[in-house]
């Protein structure tokens, strides 16, 4: 038990309470016994600060209780009635230290969890932006819960729009209104369908998309176990050159690991 504040706010404003109910009950007009407002007051105290401030507080207002009905229990057949009365302000105070000590204790530990995954999760966010493949994570309803800083440079995105969480048609829409992809008008519209289609149905399969200024991503879809998709577009213009000599067809094929006829074409585009 750390003893700043709010370890002492519960204590003294029990001690406070009980001095003042005795001095005007012995001194000022006779009143009841505050029993309820001491169990709101060990609540506060274990609000505060935990099961011991609490406790400690519950210990005060038993005993500022027995000081007070000291003159009542005085009378015939009175002390029995006390005796119970005191046993149960003892027994509901604990109940209530310790009960809204531990809500507190549970309180306290959710909220650091809180913060740490939080931490955790802007340590995350930092570090992909710092590499150079775009990675887009979506939600279940196929909209952008984060996008990084490579996805937005090589599709020209703007912050404002990225942090809007756009669906994942809007971004294609968008790659398409900026001309980022090469490809002829005519074609934009079924590419766009295949990539929301291969999205959807969370086909892992790899395909390389060429942008205007000359760079080459590959692009591939992860299913995530909450029904979401984290999207990855990695740079393999080394890879996929379009000088390279058709013969070495077989050891790109390896390098990419799927079909032939994306690459037969760049291929071809390099003859």
């Amino acid at each position: 038990m750390r003893f700043d504040w709010r370890a002492t706010t519960g204590p003294a404003l029990a001690t406070l309470v009980a001095t003042a109910s005795i001095f005007a009950d012995r001194n000022v007009v006779a009143i009841p016994n505050p029993a309820a407002l001491y169990v709101c007051i060990v609540a506060l105290a274990a609000s505060l600060s935990g099961t011991a401030s609490g406790l400690i507080s519950a210990a005060v207002t038993v005993l500022a209780s027995a000081l007070f009905l000291l003159d009542q229990s005085a009378a015939p057949g009175a002390t029995l009635p006390t005796q119970l009365h005191l046993i149960l302000l003892a027994v509901t105070a604990g109940g209530t230290a310790v009960i809204t000590g531990l809500l507190r204790r549970r309180m306290v530990n959710a909220l650091r969890w809180e913060r740490e995954r939080h931490a955790t999760a802007a340590r995350l966010s930092a570090a992909l932006d710092q590499i150079d493949i775009g990675v887009v994570l979506l939600d279940a309803d196929t909209r952008a819960e984060f996008i990084n800083r490579a996805f937005r440079n090589y599709f020209f995105l703007p912050d404002e729009k990225a942090d809007s969480k756009p669906p994942f048609i809007a971004l294609m829409y968008h790659g398409r209104d900026t001309g980022a992809y090469e490809l002829p008008e005519d074609e934009l519209g079924h590419f766009i369908a295949e990539r929301t289609k291969m999205m959807r149905a969370g086909d892992q399969t790899p395909i390389n998309i060429n942008l205007k200024d000359g760079q080459v991503l590959r692009f591939s879809c992860t299913a995530l176990p909450d029904g979401g998709r984290m999207l990855s577009y990695t740079p393999v213009t080394d890879l996929v050159r379009h000088t390279d000599d058709p013969t070495d067809t077989g050891y790109y094929l390896s390098l990419r690991g799927s079909g032939q006829r994306p690459l037969i074409n760049h291929l071809r585009a390099a003859e």
